[in-house]
Order: structure tokens, then C-alpha cells, then sequence
């Protein structure tokens, strides 16, 4: 085993991006892993743009000397604080021009296991190597956590997928698709799908559509005042969780923590798509009640909210159903080291400085949320995470 660093990052988005940009200078070994920006780059579809306004997609540096506003300028991309959506590609490009000059280092090379030793932890990589490391921070985001639900998880993987696969659409030129949700994923899949050559029909619970609130580049001040502007969108609900439950959440009842992230901010569209969206076909206000794989076809079986029943039938179904953090769900981590976590539901219950039971072992991102409350599910909860945990890190 190579000799040991004092901190490992596992995870390249903006979270542990951010979190290598504010340790460079720490005086402390570093090495960080994985392929920068990966979500964005491979497991979101093409010509999707994002939910979030352009400057709540900022990656965190210390000095915040490169923001998306930087690179646009850069680029001579069009750019706006809201109100003008930012391409996933463009902010892909931004990701890895962050990456590239505030972790240079960064190792693309995915993290086998991680487990306990006499120097902290012992990790091995899937090229052969082996180090440790005295502290590990987590920040692998949402990929290990894909939720499909039960009712459809017996069904052949040629018939049924989740939004987490699909970067590339043209291989559903042709086909009649099903996409199952009611938010931000599946709309845009959706969209996208149609733009490919497919037939799509969107299947959700919900009885209505929900879209964000629209941002225009000028709001006026009586607009600005009663629905103030934050990195999750507009209003003093969105503003409270980024500027000040994150201090306080850790101290809110478990239940309460828990039920908090599971309702706010539900499933939504971005403003910006709601004339293509209402174009797709819709059956809202069903569940599904029983999926099979016929032949060739995957057919559902829904109810309605008003008991009525109805079948339908696709070549594919896409389930844009979302995630579902578990700390017991990272492969990676060694099962002595898992059953030692002191849990909140199925996340790590942390400190306030992102430490978990297990001393030495870090939890940032979405993971987080239980924690420190919903703005960790989005990047603009790096923010708030990168300078406090470097800090503690650091000192």
C-alpha cells in the first residue's frame, strides 16, 4: 500500500470540486477521484437545459473568481443571473474548465472500496492501486441512489430503464415510450425524446402539471420583495433554506428533518419548457398497478383518481422516478464500516461539520440534506458546505 495522504475526496462534481478548490494551499495531502462532472456528462440527456438559474450554477471557489458568469464572458456565451436558462452542455464545459484549473490532480479512476485500517482508511482502486488516507469525504452525488419503483422492478432491463441512463436519445427513433413522472426529468425527457423521433406518452400520479415560477431578466421591485430571489428559486421559503436552516437544521426533530426533505420542493417543470411540455401527451392522475413484459412490448395496467382503469402499452418504459439517498446503497464502502454509521432514516446522521459516527468519514452533497437541510440536493448547497468543511478540514 502506498503511503497515506491526509484527505481523500471521492467524487467530482461540483461538491467535491469545490471542496478541492478551497483545500489547495491547506498544507494538506490531497487526492481527489472520479470523472469530473459525470452526471452532467453522461447520465443527462442532450439539449436539456437546467432547472436552476445561471447563478445558482456556480461552482465554489474561494475567492469566487470563477463563476459560470466568468466563464460565459470567456466563452462569449450568452449569460444572465435568471431569467435565461443555462444549456446542460454549457454548464458541463464550466464544470471541467473548474476542474482543470482548481484540481489539476484530480485521478479519473473509480474508487473499489473503502475500508477501515490503522491509518484511517484503506482504499483501493479499480486500476490496482491501494492507499490510505487519514480522512475520506464522500461526495458521489445521486448516481447510486436510483430509485425505480417496486411495482415495475421485475421488468426486463431491454424494457424498462431509468432517466439516469439515457445521455444519447436516437436509439428510441421509432418506438412508442412511456415515461413515468411528473417532474423536471421526465417532461424534458420527454420533450427531448419526441425531438428524436419517438412517440412518448408521460404516465404520472399527479393530477396537474407544476411548474417553477417564471424568472424574467428584470423583476420588478414589489416582485423581488415578496418573492426574493435564492439559489433554489424565488420566494422566502427557498430563501430560508439557503441562508439559514442549513445552521440550524441538525437541531429540527428527526421526523421533521425527514419529512422536510421528502415534501420540499416537490416535483416541477422549469418555467421555460412549459409551452413544450403541456405539448406532450399526457395521462395525469394515474398509478400503475400491475407491469408486464409482452413479446416485444412492455404494458401497464393504471388506475385512475376516479377508480376507472386503463392499459397501455409501449417498446420501452423510462422511469424519471428520481433518487432516493442510502448510505447502505454505497457499494463501495466496506459493510463494517457501513453498519458503524449512525443513520437518520437511510442517510448518515452528521455533524456540523460533515462528519459522520464513523471518525474520519465525511458526507457532502445530496446525501447531506437530512443534515443540513433540501438546498444540499441541488450544487448550490456547495456554497455552503466546501469553506465550512475545508476549514475543519484544514485546521
Amino acid at each position: 500500500m502506498q503511503a497515506n495522504v491526509d484527505i481523500a475526496i471521492v467524487g467530482a462534481g461540483p461538491f467535491g470540486l469545490s471542496i478541492a478548490a478551497h483545500l489547495r494551499g491547506s498544507g494538506k495531502s490531497l487526492r481527489i477521484f472520479g470523472t469530473p462532472m459525470q452526471i452532467w456528462r453522461r447520465h443527462m440527456p442532450k439539449g436539456m437545459m437546467l432547472k436552476s438559474a445561471g447563478f445558482s450554477s456556480t461552482i465554489c471557489d474561494p475567492g469566487r473568481t470563477f463563476t459560470l458568469r466568468h466563464y460565459c464572458e470567456q466563452q462569449g456565451i450568452p449569460y444572465h443571473e435568471v431569467g435565461l436558462p443555462v444549456q446542460l452542455d454549457t454548464f458541463s464545459a464550466y464544470g471541467l474548465a473548474f476542474q482543470q484549473r482548481f484540481a489539476p490532480g484530480l485521478e479519473d479512476v473509480p474508487v473499489e472500496t473503502i475500508d477501515a485500517c490503522a491509518e484511517g482508511f484503506a482504499l483501493q482502486l479499480a486500476n490496482g492501486g491501494s492507499f490510505s488516507a487519514r480522512k475520506v469525504v464522500l461526495a458521489v452525488g445521486i448516481d447510486h441512489f436510483r430509485h425505480i419503483p417496486d411495482v415495475l422492478a421485475h421488468l426486463p432491463s431491454e424494457r424498462l430503464s431509468h432517466s439516469g441512463e439515457h445521455r444519447e436519445l436516437e436509439r428510441f427513433r421509432g418506438q412508442r415510450v412511456l415515461v413515468l413522472g411528473a417532474g423536471a426529468s421526465a417532461f424534458d425527457l420527454a420533450v427531448l425524446l419526441e425531438d428524436a423521433g419517438a412517440t412518448v406518452q408521460l404516465i404520472a400520479r399527479r393530477s396537474a402539471v407544476r411548474f417553477n415560477y417564471d424568472e424574467p431578466l428584470n423583476r420588478p421591485l414589489l416582485k423581488r420583495v415578496s418573492m426574493p430571489m435564492s439559489g433554489v428559486g424565488p420566494g422566502w421559503k427557498q430563501r430560508t433554506c439557503t441562508d439559514i436552516w442549513p445552521w440550524l437544521y441538525r437541531y429540527f426533530p428527526d421526523e421533521r428533518r425527514l419529512r422536510t426533505v421528502r415534501e420540499f420542493l416537490g416535483p416541477s417543470v422549469g418555467w421555460f419548457m412549459r409551452e413544450r411540455a403541456e405539448a406532450v401527451s399526457q395521462l395525469l392522475g394515474f398509478e400503475i398497478e400491475a407491469a408486464r413484459a409482452d413479446g416485444n412490448q412492455v404494458e401497464l395496467e393504471l388506475r385512475g383518481q376516479d377508480g376507472k382503469r386503463r392499459v397501455v402499452s409501449g417498446d420501452h418504459l423510462i422511469a424519471a422516478t428520481g433518487y432516493r439517498s442510502d448510505a447502505r446503497r454505497l457499494q463501495f464502502l466496506a459493510p463494517r464500516i457501513v453498519d458503524r454509521l449512525a443513520l437518520i432514516g437511510s442517510t448518515p446522521r452528521l455533524s456540523a461539520h460533515f462528519e459522520s459516527s464513523v471518525r474520519g468519514l465525511y458526507f457532502v452533497g445530496p446525501v447531506s440534506a437530512t443534515s443540513f437541510g433540501p438546498v444540499m440536493r441541488f450544487a448550490f448547497g456547495a456554497v455552503f458546505t466546501s469553506p465550512r468543511i475545508a476549514r475543519h478540514l484544514a485546521a
